[in-house]
């Protein structure tokens, strides 16, 4: 008996992390800003289970019953909250607080379940091995939890079903817990039809997660949802409208397939139809394969290389049709090698030189991507790059986010580049902004290729000409110990979405 009790010290602990876990996923799925999500979700959790350890003293009479109740709570409760949050989210209720108060109430009960149980244990285990044994699982069940979150729940199992699943976990120890102290509880057969109610919830909430995902995206956005999965590193969602495909990350919008030759035309060409003598291209970012495409319109390159963090969207950009389409098969020609891993750290280990380099990465939106657009990044990137080469640098809006814009090119240029900043108007985003930079003094191509949609030598002058109200700004390079830039691109893009 004593064993199937501290095994519930593990389950607990495991369901208790999951769903700190998916709140602070969500919070950054649809907040954005990773790290402050996940810091400010998982210390309100801490403060919570304090407040629950706390209220845990005015439990005095019938601690199974109440220790059983607590668990059906928690189980409901942690059960529902993925599916109460993106239904938040999706109706345009309020999300911060519904996010937090979902986190308070979670970790309150959660902080309640440790404290009675090492009360209940207490004549059953000697007190000095009973906290040694419940403190060691509950660290175990914490760590395994930890584990799976990224490696099975979120790319395999989905958050909305994960928080049921575990929900259903509370719930059978608080039925399992009814036969365990079947002697010291009153009235069991209320108490495991109570039990029995909440499991059967709950594997309703299993087998209907499919579906409330469904609704809430259909809600989120407005055209069809085609194609929607989460990988360890982001919520994917392909939408369409008629002829209109477009790919959203983390709710943000990356491309659609009416524009985006727009931007990947203005991207690649200004700096590789340049570089006549260009053979090798590096790709850090664009795991979509639509920059890769413009690439291979250049007959002489003869190897690129491509460093995407994410494998499903390469997966997909590979394999699925609506992705293959608009990239040509680009990620399936002999001369491109896939390689998935972090852009910062594999340049750390890269010891081969490129002719042209392409960064096509998301905005700066959090610390995690922040890092992306850092002196140290950018000290590694020309480290890369040959003594004839260029690099062209997604660089959001310098109009929607001019200083962010110009605090980019200002970091590319206090690494010992030359910067060429310049920008097109892309229907889907507005005016969008990149910075080529190089060793050597940039000229314009002699000519560039001739079934290009957008791009033309008599428009290409026109990108590097900033009216009034994008012109520079002064700024300061971004460096890894602040990532000013974050907080900069932060307060820009608020101003623009109020």
């Amino acid at each position: 008996m004593n064993y199937a009790l501290l095994l519930s010290v593990f389950v607990i602990a495991s369901c208790g992390l999951v769903y700190e876990l998916i709140a602070s996923t969500l919070a950054s799925y649809l907040l954005g800003d990773s790290v402050m999500q996940f810091s400010t979700v998982i210390g309100t959790y801490l403060f919570s289970m304090g407040i629950g350890s706390f209220l845990s003293r005015y439990v005095v009479k019938a601690l199974v019953v109440r220790f059983v109740q607590i668990e059906l709570l928690v189980g409901l409760v942690g059960g529902f909250s993925a599916t109460i949050l993106f239904l938040a989210f999706s109706h345009g209720v309020a999300f911060r607080p519904v996010l937090y108060g979902v986190v308070v109430v979670v970790g309150t009960f959660v902080g309640l379940e440790i404290p009675l149980l090492l009360r209940i244990l207490k004549d059953r285990i000697e007190f000095r091995d009973l906290v040694a044994q419940v403190l060691t699982l509950d660290y175990i069940g914490a760590l395994a939890a930890s584990l799976a979150f990224p490696l099975i729940l979120v790319p395999k199992v989905g958050l909305i079903r994960s928080a049921f699943l575990f929900g259903l976990l509370n719930a059978l120890v608080a039925f399992w817990s009814t036969f365990i102290f079947g002697q010291t509880v009153g009235r069991q057969g209320f108490l495991r039809a109570q039990c029995l109610v909440t499991v059967l919830v709950l594997l309703g909430g299993v087998a209907s997660a499919g579906w409330i995902n469904d609704y809430s995206e259909s809600r989120l956005f407005s055209d069809e949802v085609i194609l929607s999965r989460s990988s360890p590193y982001q919520r994917i969602v392909v939408t369409r409208w008629r002829d209109d495909v477009r790919l959203y990350l983390n709710n943000h919008l990356q491309f659609s397939s009416r524009d985006e030759y727009r931007y990947h035309e203005a991207l690649v060409h200004p700096g590789l139809a340049s570089l006549p003598q260009a053979r090798s291209v590096l790709v850090l970012g664009g795991g979509d394969g639509l920059a890769v495409r413009e690439v291979l319109r250049y007959e002489q390159i003869e190897k690129v290389r491509l460093v995407d963090l994410d494998p499903e969207v390469v997966k997909l950009a590979r394999g699925h049709p609506v992705f293959t389409e608009l990239n040509g098969q680009a990620l399936l020609s002999p001369k491109v090698e896939v390689i998935t891993a972090d852009a910062f750290q594999w340049l750390e280990s890269n010891r081969d030189f490129y002719d042209f380099i392409i960064i096509d990465l998301p905005d700066p939106s959090n610390f995690s991507i922040g890092k992306l657009y850092t002196r140290t990044f950018y000290k590694r990137v020309l480290r890369a790059l040959a003594d004839t080469g260029i690099v062209a640098i997604q660089s959001t809006s310098p109009l929607f986010a001019r200083e962010s814009f110009w605090t980019v090119a200002e970091t590319v240029k206090s690494v010992g580049l030359e910067v060429n900043p310049y920008h097109v108007y892309v229907p889907s985003f507005g005016e969008w902004g990149y910075v080529m930079a190089s060793r050597r003094p940039y000229r314009m191509p002699a000519e560039l290729p001739r079934d290009l949609r957008f791009l033309t030598m008599k428009v290409l002058p026109s990108l590097f000409e900033f009216p009034r109200d994008m012109a520079p700004v002064p700024a300061e390079a971004n460096r890894l110990n602040s990532q000013l830039l974050v907080q900069i691109y932060e307060s820009e893009w608020r101003r623009f979405s109020q």
